[in-house]
């Protein structure tokens, strides 16, 4: 049998908890959606949650409780997800495309500096919006140095850790207004679909407050809260299995000619600072030398599937132009994701290790 790339988490524990929401006498935003934004706030430590039925409609409040203007800028990384572009175009808003560091797949102070430079003259961007992308964190504390208020999109980052943190889900945020964390079929833990939107001080919490009184359409259902309650839960089993599998993937690509991307502690002036950093293993990608179409073809034979990183992203699917972001444009092409998550069966994992030593 085909060995998928994505898999949700799912097991017995989550199962229960839906099947228990499904009999209760409400299954819409009530009880386990409170519950869940009290276990999060166990985790992450913020100040004010919110829990919303999509990664859209959070990004949409987050934007608007910004007061941007119509025609006002959102700068963007080129390797956002797809639904970026329909929101910020919904609220007429204007998107300012931003460049990525090669070796991170994330932007940082100097490639939105260098968006900056080269925008239209009469683009007034007042937003960034910073995606970590395939869990790789951007350094936001420099990036909030520019001045523009920034959205921290952590949906595929739960977990990665820069410094010392307390738990799974702190990483010594802070530096954004807003915080997004998408609870999507593929995103680090799941609800089956929802988001949280939350903010760690009481200024920018008091903004989301007044948000409280959303229209219930608005809010997630408890079925889903019920299965990102267990998630959380289960947060710190599911990384320790991933960080096992990682190992051994990592031990197989170093002996091929292809590159990963790179997360350690963010200006770390020593080996000790260096592993405090530690990366929650979202997905296991590999920069290619040349195309993937081989590499691709070559697992199929194997029944392992391997895709595209950022087929569904602004850049992958055609929405920026290719000299305007060239180190996404270059990765969109050459960066595949091997199968990596916790269900994965320790058989599975050896053999994809094998294919890993073997690449074209």
């Amino acid at each position: 049998m085909k060995i998928e790339v994505y898999s949700p988490t799912i097991r017995r524990k989550e199962m229960d908890a839906v099947l228990t929401a499904m009999v209760a006498d409400k299954i819409g935003p009530g009880d386990q959606a409170k519950f869940l934004i009290q276990i999060a706030k166990e985790k992450i430590k913020f100040d004010f949650c919110l829990a919303l039925r999509s990664p859209a409609v959070a990004l949409a409040l987050a934007l608007k409780s910004l007061n941007l203007e119509p025609g006002q800028g959102v700068i963007v990384s080129a390797l956002s997800p797809l639904y970026y572009s329909r929101v910020i175009e919904d609220l007429g808003l204007k998107a300012l495309y931003c460049d990525v560091q090669a070796s991170t797949c994330c932007i940082s102070r100097e490639t939105v500096e260098k968006a900056l430079a080269s925008k239209p003259a009469e683009l007034d961007p007042r937003c960034i919006v910073i995606h970590n992308t395939l869990g790789y964190i951007s350094d936001t504390a420099s990036i909030a140095e520019l001045g523009i208020p920034l959205i921290e999109d952590c949906s595929q980052s739960y977990g990665t850790i820069i410094g010392e943190a307390e738990n799974e889900g702190d990483k010594n945020l802070g530096d954004a207004v807003f915080t997004i964390l998408g609870l999507e079929e593929k995103d680090m833990l799941t609800s089956g679909g929802g988001a949280l939107l939350f903010s760690f001080n009481r200024r920018d919490g008091s903004v989301l407050r007044s948000l409280g009184d959303l229209p219930p359409e608005y809010g997630l259902p408890d079925m889903n809260a019920a299965l990102a309650v267990v998630q959380f839960r289960e947060a710190s089993k599911n990384l320790i299995k991933r960080r096992e599998i990682a190992r051994l993937y990592t031990q197989a690509a170093l002996r091929t000619r292809h590159k990963r991307f790179i997360q350690g502690t963010l200006g770390a002036v020593s080996q000790e600072e260096e592993n405090q950093g530690e990366y929650n293993n979202y997905a296991f990608p590999l920069i290619l030398e040349k195309g993937a179409k081989e590499v691709k073809a070559y697992a199929r034979r194997k029944e392992i599937a391997v895709e595209s990183a950022f087929e569904n992203t602004l850049i992958g699917s055609g929405l920026v132009p290719s000299e305007q972001c060239p180190e996404s444009y270059s990765l969109s092409l050459r960066t595949v994701l091997f199968p990596l998550y916790p269900r994965l069966r320790t058989r599975d994992a050896e053999n994809i290790a094998k294919l890993l030593q073997t690449l074209p």
